[in-house]
């Protein structure tokens, strides 16, 4: 894995442009279009590092409407503290829900469906308190709202999923990026585990495959890749902060491939290291090769 300062090292910039792995640059003589495909942004407050990302890519108010009935859908799977990072960093969490009430959202929801004790892991983790404090709905996922849907996917071809996301009119995707004994790494495509009903152990079989049927049926307006803190051995879960690195980052985009296959970097991998982003991209859900993208670097 890349220990931050190498990190900083990988994304020197020279104007707006990146420096991409393989040690390619594209530059505002050169490339850069006027917003970037991927924003990254790095500082030590969570809050301006996430308001910088979003802004990169045209502000909120280019994803978010007047009037808009929004989800913003986190990673609360765990009983665990923000220090901890099994969970999605909750100032980014409140950062992106006050930036929609900004432009001009009615309701903000925030849900997840955790592995733990969801009274827990929605107290442990800090964001039912940081998202309720800027207005947003923070309740308890209700067994209820699962509806059999039928995605016609490769591998699954109709699974319960949570009714609201695909009630609302935006949905915002914020996980955070871990380390996964299955999955490699747990970041945009397998947040979606959260909003699974039934026995959800059962796609582990096929888990690639799987992720790409779902994620290939919520589509995101907007996905926010907490990288404040991430796990780097023993995820999802974590648990002992000697598994936890520092690195002050944010990846904000559109395309869930390509924020995944960004996020691998933070690990010392690439995007195709994962087979859920190799098979996302061959079936047309985004792009992980890196060098076809634009990525814009900003430090606070």
């Amino acid at each position: 894995m890349l220990k931050r300062r190498d990190f900083l090292k990988v994304t020197a910039l020279t104007g707006i442009g990146f420096s991409l792995p393989g040690g390619l640059v594209r530059t505002a003589e050169g490339l850069a279009p006027a917003k970037p495909d991927l924003a990254v942004s790095i500082g030590t407050s969570p809050a301006k590092i996430t308001r910088a990302a979003i802004d990169a890519l045209g502000g909120m108010g280019k994803f978010i409407s007047r009037g808009d009935i929004v989800v913003v859908k986190p990673n609360m799977a765990w009983d665990r503290t923000p220090e901890q990072a099994g969970n999605t960093n909750p100032e980014v969490v409140a950062t992106i829900v006050q930036l929609c009430f900004d432009a001009g959202a009615k309701k903000v929801k925030v849900f997840d469906r955790p592995v733990n004790d969801p009274r827990r892991c929605y107290v442990q983790s800090g964001i039912a308190e940081a998202a309720r404090a800027v207005g947003a709905t923070v309740d308890f996922v209700d067994d209820r709202k699962f509806r059999e849907m039928n995605i016609k996917g490769n591998t699954l071809k109709s699974w319960p999923l949570y009714s609201e996301i695909f009630e609302a009119d935006k949905v915002i995707n914020v996980p955070v990026a871990k380390h996964h004994s299955l999955a490699k790494l747990t970041m945009s495509m397998k947040n979606w585990m959260g909003i699974m009903g039934g026995a959800r152990n059962r796609i582990h079989q096929r888990l690639d495959e799987s992720l790409v049927d779902i994620s290939m049926t919520v589509k995101p307006t907007l996905t926010v890749l907490d990288a404040v803190r991430i796990v780097i051995a023993n995820g999802p879960q974590g648990g002992s902060l000697s598994d936890v690195r520092r690195m002050d980052t944010v990846i904000a985009g559109m395309d869930q491939v390509a924020v995944d296959s960004f996020g691998a970097t933070l690990f010392g991998m690439k995007g195709d290291d994962l087979g859920y982003v190799k098979l996302g991209a061959a079936s047309g859900l985004g792009v992980s090769d890196l060098s076809r993208l634009m990525i814009r670097k900003i430090s606070i």
